[in-house]
């Protein structure tokens, strides 16, 4: 089995078109094709279905595809590693986060990172705890900023919690002042602005409000940090956001504690157990265990425990 053979397998995988998978990788579709008959000789079972021309992955092709795609990822990691200078001179970091932590973390720590290693190049992907995890279970992902509990623990991650965040409710400068702290209780009834399905703070503030028997009632729901914030200053509703989110988001909104026990969310630093991280995805786990230090000094911020 060559690796050359499994991206052949992937991009037909991805195109369900052999002609459309060859120009993507540069090769005549001849070629692809004989090397994927090789494949399924070496494997003893057919990888693709094809029937007048609707090409489908077999059951053999659909166990293989997540296997395949690992090993590529793996050893497109490994080839930057090898290429990587001794002083960090080259190389790439794949790192993902939550859309809050991009916008409130990482761009101080990608400044430091990239004073101490301009040459290393920086991809950020945006997603919420649960996609990022898979991204890194399948080897797109060198490091990612989750939030925990992770919505399905997986014994293949190690996770290093960094700190540790209040949230607090955010509301319209212009609207009537809550009482405060407010209770969990006191949003019941209230017009409130929501994130999208799959953002870690929707699912935990709905977890807190079914906790107190009740459904939340939302006027929006549906938008990244950024929307939420500016449906809030419109005065849609209140909105449940993390402290520094709160603290940035400008003087036209109104900040208001939670009543104890409050609700925080845990900010954790995820790679995969099984695989160790590029030497230039370290030297960034390195500023960022140092920063996560520097933003536990921030109100409503403290160090996770231990």
């Amino acid at each position: 089995m060559q690796f050359q053979q499994l991206a052949y397998f992937v991009a037909v995988a991805d195109t369900r078109h052999f002609t459309r998978a060859a120009a993507a990788e540069h090769v005549s579709q001849p070629s692809l094709s004989q090397q994927i008959r090789a494949l399924e000789k070496e494997l003893g079972a057919a990888l693709f279905s094809r029937a007048r021309g609707n090409i489908t992955l077999t059951d053999a092709g659909e166990a293989l595809l997540p296997l395949a795609r690992r090993i590529l990822a793996d050893a497109d990691t490994a080839r930057h590693e090898v290429l990587e200078l001794a002083r960090l001179r080259r190389g790439r970091v794949r790192l993902g986060a939550t859309p809050s932590l991009c916008t409130g973390l990482l761009p101080d720590v990608l400044r430091d990172f990239h004073d101490r290693h301009p040459g290393i190049q920086l991809l950020i992907e945006e997603g919420g705890s649960h996609d990022l995890v898979r991204a890194l279970a399948r080897g797109a992902l060198d490091l990612a900023l989750v939030v925990l509990p992770l919505p399905s623990p997986s014994p293949a991650l190690t996770t290093v919690e960094l700190f540790q965040e209040d949230l607090v409710v955010v509301s319209s400068a212009g609207a009537p002042a809550p009482r405060s702290p407010v209770r969990v209780a006191d949003l019941e009834g209230q017009p409130m602005v929501m994130f999208r399905h799959g953002y870690d703070l929707r699912d935990l503030t709905l977890a807190a409000c079914r906790a107190e028997g009740f459904e939340p009632y939302f006027t929006v729901e549906g938008g990244e940090m950024d929307a939420v914030l500016g449906f809030v200053r419109a005065g849609l509703g209140v909105g449940v956001v993390p402290t520094t989110m709160a603290e940035r988001a400008g003087p036209d909104l109104r900040i208001t504690p939670l009543a104890r026990p409050g609700l925080r969310r845990t900010v954790a630093l995820a790679h995969r157990s099984d695989v160790a991280p590029p030497r230039a995805a370290r030297a960034l786990q390195d500023v960022l265990l140092t920063s996560a230090g520097r933003t536990a000094t921030r109100a409503g911020v403290r160090p996770a425990p231990g």
